[in-house]
């Protein structure tokens, strides 16, 4: 593979490498490594600068290969073959990389966890590839509600539930935690319940419900 002509292969556009989290996003020690790009923009999101990739050459904008995050991230290796972790894939979006994904798992310990943090509203195509090398998914449905998903996400989200039913059918419910926010002002207890009740009628295990904190805003 390092022998390729690297403009042939697959890249990430690598918007931040958080190190050395410990039971965050995963089990164990992992490192959370987060993508430029992202198919919404939600009204709350905690990194609304990873929605969109920056010019080439702006500040923090860097598109590694497999080999190349691989040799920054290796250095915990240790760590997260005692503790059961390994890397994160967040952002923005990571499964719009699922090519570059599977590259990498190549390179990396069969040890290491792979988890990813998704919305699900991406093409199609991706679920299967990222269903062979993701170990876990942590799904951000937002809420199930279309009327509900689209003020708060600005898009629609009948792609999200058929790749959702996608991903439960390859890899099954013991691989997948589904995030159900109550959203102020967006969304209220009983509409956090409606979803949560259609997410274990299709065979939705592992639950996280919790509540969005608002940012603080500064004062002019």
């Amino acid at each position: 593979m390092c022998d390729q002509n690297l403009t042939a292969l697959p890249t990430f556009p690598l918007a931040f490498c958080d190190r050395l989290r410990m039971a965050t996003d995963g089990a164990g020690v992992t490192a959370l490594v987060g993508a430029w790009g992202c198919p919404l923009q939600c009204k709350l999101c905690i990194n609304p600068q990873t929605w969109h990739e920056p010019a080439d050459g702006k500040p923090a904008f860097e598109r590694v290969t497999a080999r190349e995050l691989y040799d920054c991230v290796k250095i915990d290796s240790l760590y997260y073959l005692a503790t059961n972790g390994g890397i994160t894939f967040g952002g923005g979006e990571p499964l719009l990389h699922t090519e570059f994904m599977q590259a990498f798992r190549h390179l990396c310990p069969p040890a290491w966890r792979i988890y990813a943090e998704s919305c699900l509203n991406i093409p199609a195509a991706h679920i299967p590839a990222a269903a062979a090398v993701v170990d876990w998914f942590f799904i951000d449905i937002k809420d199930m509600n279309p009327t509900i998903y689209k003020a708060y996400t600005g898009r629609d989200n009948t792609l999200v539930k058929e790749n959702l039913k996608a991903l439960l059918s390859l890899v099954g419910p013991d691989r997948i935690t589904v995030r159900v926010p109550h959203i102020p002002g967006f969304n209220t207890d009983a509409d956090v319940e409606a979803s949560v009740t259609e997410l274990r009628e299709m065979g939705i295990l592992h639950l996280d419900v919790f509540t969005y904190k608002e940012p603080k805003r500064k004062i002019t």
